[in-house]
């Protein structure tokens, strides 16, 4: 953590520490996320919630004014544990305004090489999968692998921004995937990619998997010019996912319906929904054009460290 945050220093960030307790914990579909009572002098209580991660803070600092920071945030996330998840870890983001998402790509390589370089490591193995960390990542789309990997002409299923889920499941079982029938195209996408796709990825070096289809968009802009891609990527280490990157959407009425999309679909599975941060949506509207990245650092500590378990680099693990 140490020569990290050296590292982002002479990169010109600035390191920032945002709120844990949050208005609204994110508003992603599957994330789940601990709850509290935030209770004021007079007594009343307000809901409140423990962060899944600092990027709705931090996207308000970019309106803010500032323009290249980076923060090792502690983070919640219930209802996750084992090998690689854990219910409190720490999340290193960063963003950097003004500049277009390929520059994260840049930053990712640099971070894995002075990971190595910090333990001395030559090799990052997990599972009996090895990387070079100091090899150039490969990048690869989001449709070459699909194409490469389980013969799915992944564009093909997307129209207007929108996946159609009949042509998706028809090739899903084309490749021998199986799915349920109240499984969506995101399900359905998702089954492909953990059992065709990421087993290929981060073998011998680092990958990058970039351009995902607009349906799995989240909070990414649209490449420019496309109905089908956004602007953003995943990185992938010994088969481990480590990091998530946006070129960011500053567009807030986009950003809503998608908000309202997920929590509609939230509701459906899983019988909850979160609220919506509405300083975050008023500050997204006057945002500059940025990139952002979430990297789990506990994640790149363990292929750093040679360890098998998340909890083998967690100082003091949360009790069961």
């Amino acid at each position: 953590m140490a020569a990290l945050r050296a590292w982002f220093a002479g990169a010109g960030f600035l390191e920032v520490e945002t709120a844990t307790l949050q208005v609204s914990p994110g508003n992603e579909t599957h994330l789940h996320a601990f709850s509290t009572a935030l209770i004021g002098p007079d007594t009343a209580e307000r809901r409140r919630y423990l962060r899944t991660s600092p990027e709705f803070a931090c996207k308000k600092l970019l309106a803010a004014g500032e323009t290249r920071i980076v923060d090792f945030a502690r983070v919640f996330r219930n209802r996750e544990r084992g090998a690689l998840h854990h219910p409190e870890f720490t999340m290193i983001e960063w963003y950097r305004a003004n500049e277009p998402y390929e520059a994260l790509m840049d930053d990712c390589a640099a971070i894995i090489a002075e990971a190595a370089r910090a333990t001395g490591a030559t090799r990052f193995a997990f599972r009996g999968r090895e990387i070079d960390p100091f090899a150039v990542p490969q990048r690869l789309t989001v449709a070459e692998a699909f194409a490469r990997y389980a013969g799915i002409d992944l564009l093909g299923t997307i129209g207007e921004g929108e996946g159609d889920r009949e042509c998706l499941a028809r090739e899903a079982a084309q490749a021998g995937i199986a799915y349920g029938s109240g499984d969506d195209w995101g399900d359905i996408f998702s089954r492909i990619l953990v059992e065709k796709i990421e087993p290929h990825l981060g073998n011998e070096r680092a990958t990058i998997l970039y351009e995902y289809p607009l349906p799995q968009a989240a909070l990414a802009r649209a490449k420019p010019g496309s109905d089908k891609v956004a602007e953003r990527f995943e990185i992938y280490a010994c088969g481990i996912e480590l990091g998530n990157a946006f070129a960011e959407l500053t567009d807030a009425a986009e950003q809503r319906r998608r908000f309202n999309a997920a929590m509609d679909e939230k509701q459906r599975i899983h019988g909850e929904r979160y609220p919506i941060d509405e300083d975050f949506l008023d500050a997204l509207a006057i945002m500059p054009p940025a990139s952002g990245i979430a990297l789990g650092f506990e994640r790149l500590a363990m292929l750093a460290a040679g360890a098998e378990h998340i909890e083998q680099v967690i100082w003091t693990p949360v009790q069961d």
